[in-house]
This record gives structure tokens, C-alpha cells and sequence, in this order.
């Protein structure tokens, strides 16, 4: 048992069987077709040589069945993470020369190193800083700067560029080189991708074949894309037209060696390599959960984290750049019936097939094929209409995401998704700092207590009962003191003060001392302060506290037995007696 929770592959080895192998070498077969031209495109987003993506889809995959969680997630090379590693690397050095190459490398081994960091100290709820407006945002943005970057691939054009603005200069700039031929190829493909994701599945459907056979031969469209446009440039030499190809792809499979140890490139790509992890971790974990729930599975988030951290450790030992779990290879993966991770190891093996076999005629791939299989893949990604509903919903939150996204567009990846989290941050701080309260009466002949601005309710003008709607801490401690010392000096006849705390989950020791400071004020204006309703852990905490020896009033059990011992005649007797005879603790929370 214990090995099994070290390695989830003994989870589910011992059970495994020959069916779940047909069906697993299934899946892998058609995720093969589909990532073998994926991984080039995704090495060509990334600025890196064809390979690099080839490489980057072995070693990784098989890490991941051993160490992985998710019986269906496809781990390999993805558009987000190919872009973040091009704006990463576009000052280290020139996109495809063996300097870029080897820093890629680090990249992916440092971002490894991370993931693996995070989940041995299981800090996989830091992923949770990322918001879903800002990774909404950051997504549509990133699917925005991908599309735009792979128009010079379609025109034939050469240019680079980290933002919107950079790519539209280069590309109004070189349009008088545009490649006609390259366009041919490039938009024709991008119609017939697009003709093929959007009609396809329904015409396939309408001659017979079952939803799940036209799925599967809609996303293999990229497939005979690919087959099509290499035997035509094959075929009519269109590299001697001017066309860019994919050229020469080396043959065999990647040799394991340790990435460059230069300890000043390493602290230089940090930054870079904690973004790309937490980015990649998110999306991983959505996809895995998802599709996990589909079959009613559980997905380890911090074995997920040292999953994905050892195969990116092992792409960037074995030639590879950055991976992550993808949406729709993963999708394809679970629709095609895989059961096991061993679906992953024996992609990674159709892989290193393609390497063997494929890299003659992959050299007479056009670029301008990977570069529309690319735009297309993307789509999915643009969300722009989520703006208008999260801003419809939430206005804070819809600013957090256009402003990620615009800052994203305009100025590069990293500052966009940094200044995303840091809005994400700081919009969590404001709202808890300005905790909802509110002032609540007895809903006529029940135990029930509801906000009197809101509902005809029984109140008292001696006692008032104010409700907080969120944990106490440092941020909103002193507006706590400012609502309470405002509410009192208000109604002079005020005697009696309950604070209920059902949503209070935490009270710090800032909050503390808050508290003390309103019982000492509302005593000096003859005024007792109440709690009722605190959580048992809270109470634990407050129990040896001198705020609890000093309190002024009582700690009740329920708001309504505040109220029927303070809002009856004898109430203050009472009061006296719940305290002795409730006996607050833990236990009775």
C-alpha cells in the first residue's frame, strides 16, 4: 500500500488486463496521428527545431504513466507553454541556434525542478492565486499573440516579436516578400481545418457513422493535412519556390544528458520557469479533473505536481522543451477509450517510431501547414465574449481579466500574467478588508435570523445582533472596530451588543486584539459585548485568550438563545446563567 501511494502506477497495474491494453494501445495509436504534427507545430511556436517537440513527447509521457494520477491526461507539448517559452528565451539568444536550444533545455528541467518542489511541500493550493477571470484573460490573450505570431508562416514572411505590436510591425513590414505560393498552402489548409472541425463531424454523421467515429476523424483532420501538403511540396520541389520547409530532421531517438549547469542562466530563467509551472499545472489539473469526474476518479493535485515536474524534468534530459497536460489530446485520449496511463507510454513509443521512420519525408512538410494546424488548435483558446459575462457578473473581476489580457496583447506574457495575479491579489485583499456585516432580527416565530433592511424581523431597541460575513485578520480588523464603535454610537439606549460569527472561520491575533479593544470601548459606554455562534476551532483558540476572562458578556451557542436571553425581561439574569450552563467548547460547535 505504501508503494502504491509512492507510484499511482500500482494503483492500477496489478489489475491491468489484456482488454484495458487494446483499448489503451487504441487511444495512443490515434493520439500518435495527432501529436506527431502538433509537436513539430508547438517546436516551431516555441522558436525551437522540429525535433525538440518530437523529443519533448517520449520521455515525458512515459514519466508521467508511472508517476501520474489521471488515467486519460496526455502530457506533451502545448501552444501556452510553447509561447511562454518564446517570450522566455527571446533574449537569451537567436530563436534556433544550439545557444536557444540548450536553454530551452534549462527551462524545462528548472521548471520541473519547481513542480516537484511545490508538490514534495504540497503547495499546490498556490495555484489557486490564479484566478479564473485572470487565467481566462491570460488564455485569450495567449491564443490572440499565438494566432498573430503564425501569420508570417502563412504569408511567408519572417518575424518575431513578445507582443501585438512588435508581430503587426513585422508583419505590415515584410508583406512585400509575401510568398504566394506559401499562402496557397498556408490558407488553404486553414480553410480546410477550419471546414473540417466546423462540418465535418455533422456530414460524417449524416452518412451513417456513429458521433463517437466522427469525433475521432474530425481532430485526425490535421493528419491528412499534413500527409496532403508534404507529398505536393514533395512532389512539385516547391522548397526551390521559395517555400519554407521543415528541412532535415535528425533521425533516432534523443540522447539523455544534463542541461547546461550555468548557474547565471538558471537565475535568469526563474521567473520564466515558476510562471510556465503554475500556468501548466493549472490547466493540467482542469483538464484531469474534468475528465476524471466523467468517470468518477480522483485526481492527487500535489502527486499531479510531481508528475508533471519529473516529465518536465525528463524533457529537458532528453532534448525537449516545456510540457504540459493539453486540452484536446487529452480530450481525443479519453474519447478514443484509454483506460490507463499506459496509453501515454505507448504514444510515447509511436513517437519514437515517427522519429525512426518519418523524418525523410517530414522535411518536405511545409511550414505554413504546422503554422494553420497551429491557428486552428488555438481558437478554442479566444474567449472574448467571457469578458462582457465576467464584467456583467463582476465588474472588478471583468477589469482583472481585461486587464491581463490587454497587458498580455501589449506587452508580453510574463507582465500579463503577473500583473493578472497581483490584481487577483489585491482585488481579494480590498473585499476581505470591507467584510459584509450586517444588523439582523428574529423572522416572527422562528429560530431564524435575517438582515433587517432586507426582511420584516423581530428587533429590540436595548439589543442589537450584528452578523460578520467573513474571517477577521489583520486587513479588516480595524473596519470591524470602525462598524461596531459607528453602530453604537448611533442608539443611545444600546445595552447589550452580539457579534455572530457563523462565517467567521479564523480570527488572527490582529483581529484579537480588535476584539479586545471593541469590549474595552463598549464597556466604557456601559455596553456589553456577546458572541454567538462561534466555530469550535475559533473557540479553541479563544479560550486561554484574556479577551475571553475580560469579555464583558457571554459566548452563546446560537443566535436565538442570544436573543431569548437578552430580549427577555430578565434577560440579564439570563445571560448569567447560559454562561455557565452552555459550557462552550469545540465539541459543541
Amino acid at each position: 500500500m505504501r508503494f502504491g501511494r509512492l507510484l499511482p502506477i500500482a494503483s492500477w497495474l496489478e489489475g491491468y488486463r489484456g482488454d484495458a491494453f487494446v483499448s489503451d494501445l487504441l487511444a495512443a495509436v490515434i493520439v500518435t496521428l495527432m501529436l506527431v504534427p502538433q509537436a513539430l507545430a508547438y517546436a516551431l511556436l516555441a522558436g525551437l527545431p522540429p525535433e525538440v517537440g518530437l523529443y519533448a513527447s517520449m520521455l515525458p509521457l512515459v514519466i508521467y504513466a508511472v508517476f501520474g494520477t489521471s488515467a486519460t491526461l496526455a502530457v506533451g507539448p502545448v501552444a501556452v507553454a510553447s509561447l511562454m517559452t518564446a517570450s522566455a528565451l527571446s533574449g537569451i539568444a537567436e530563436a534556433g541556434s544550439p545557444e536557444y536550444v540548450g536553454a530551452a533545455l534549462v527551462l524545462a528541467s528548472l521548471s520541473g525542478v519547481v513542480l516537484v518542489g511545490m508538490g514534495v511541500l504540497r503547495l499546490g493550493f498556490l495555484a489557486n492565486f490564479l484566478s479564473h477571470p485572470v487565467i481566462s484573460g491570460f488564455v485569450t490573450a495567449s491564443g490572440i499573440l499565438i494566432a498573430a505570431s503564425q501569420l508570417g508562416h502563412l504569408l511567408g514572411i519572417p518575424y518575431r516579436g513578445s507582443n501585438l505590436i512588435e508581430m503587426g510591425a513585422g508583419l505590415i513590414n515584410g508583406l512585400d516578400s509575401a510568398n504566394v505560393t506559401t499562402m496557397v498552402i498556408g490558407f488553404g489548409v486553414l480553410a480546410y481545418l477550419y471546414l473540417c472541425r466546423n462540418y465535418l463531424r455533422s456530414v460524417l454523421t449524416g452518412v451513417g457513422l456513429t458521433q463517437r467515429a466522427a469525433d475521432l476523424i474530425t481532430k485526425a483532420a490535421p493528419v491528412s493535412a499534413v500527409i496532403v501538403t508534404t507529398l505536393v511540396a514533395w512532389g512539385l520541389k516547391l522548397g526551390g519556390d521559395g517555400v519554407n520547409l521543415v528541412g532535415q530532421v535528425p533521425s533516432g531517438l534523443p540522447t539523455l544528458a544534463m542541461p547546461s549547469m550555468d548557474t547565471s542562466l538558471w537565475r535568469t530563467l526563474l521567473p520564466a520557469a515558476v510562471l510556465i509551472s503554475l500556468v501548466g499545472f493549472v490547466e493540467s489539473v482542469s483538464v484531469a479533473q474534468t475528465l476524471a469526474a466523467k468517470r468518477r476518479q480522483r485526481i492527487d493535485p500535489n502527486k499531479e505536481l510531481i508528475a508533471l515536474g519529473l516529465s518536465n524534468v525528463g524533457a529537458g534530459v532528453s532534448g525537449g522543451s516545456p510540457v504540459s497536460g493539453g486540452f484536446s489530446r487529452s480530450v481525443v485520449n479519453f474519447e478514443a477509450g484509454a483506460v490507463t496511463p499506459v496509453a501515454g507510454a505507448l504514444t510515447a513509443v509511436g513517437i519514437a517510431l515517427a522519429t525512426l521512420t518519418l523524418t525523410e519525408p517530414l522535411a518536405f512538410l511545409p511550414k505554413a501547414t504546422l503554422a494553420a494546424t497551429i491557428i486552428v488548435a488555438v481558437g478554442t483558446l479566444i474567449d472574448l465574449p467571457a469578458i462582457r459575462r465576467t464584467m456583467a457578473y463582476s465588474v472588478p473581476d471583468g477589469i482583472a481579466m481585461l486587464a491581463t489580457l490587454l497587458l498580455t496583447l501589449l506587452h508580453g506574457v510574463e507582465s500579463g500574467i503577473l500583473v493578472g495575479v497581483g490584481l487577483s491579489i489585491g482585488l481579494h485583499l480590498y473585499r476581505s478588508s470591507r467584510p459584509h456585516s450586517a444588523v439582523v432580527g428574529r423572522v416572527p416565530g422562528t429560530e431564524h435570523f435575517r438582515n433587517i433592511e432586507r426582511h420584516d424581523v423581530e428587533t429590540n431597541q436595548r439589543v442589537v445582533f450584528l452578523r460578520v460575513d467573513e474571517s477577521l485578520y489583520f486587513a479588516n480588523a480595524r473596519y470591524l472596530e470602525d462598524t461596531v464603535l459607528a453602530l453604537v454610537s448611533n442608539q443611545a439606549c444600546l445595552t447589550d451588543l452580539v457579534l455572530t460569527c457563523q462565517a467567521v472561520n479564523i480570527i488572527d491575533a490582529s483581529a484579537l486584539e480588535s476584539l479586545e479593544a471593541i469590549n474595552a470601548r463598549l464597556r466604557d459606554a456601559g455596553v456589553r459585548l456577546h458572541l454567538a455562534e462561534v466555530k469550535g476551532p475559533v473557540m479553541d483558540r479563544l479560550e486561554n485568550t484574556e479577551f475571553c476572562h475580560e469579555l464583558t458578556g457571554q459566548v452563546f451557542l446560537s443566535t436565538y438563545a442570544a436573543w431569548e436571553a437578552l430580549t427577555n425581561r430578565d434577560g440579564a439574569g439570563a445571560a448569567r446563567g447560559l454562561k455557565s450552563a452552555s459550557g462552550f467548547s469545540s465539541r459543541t460547535a
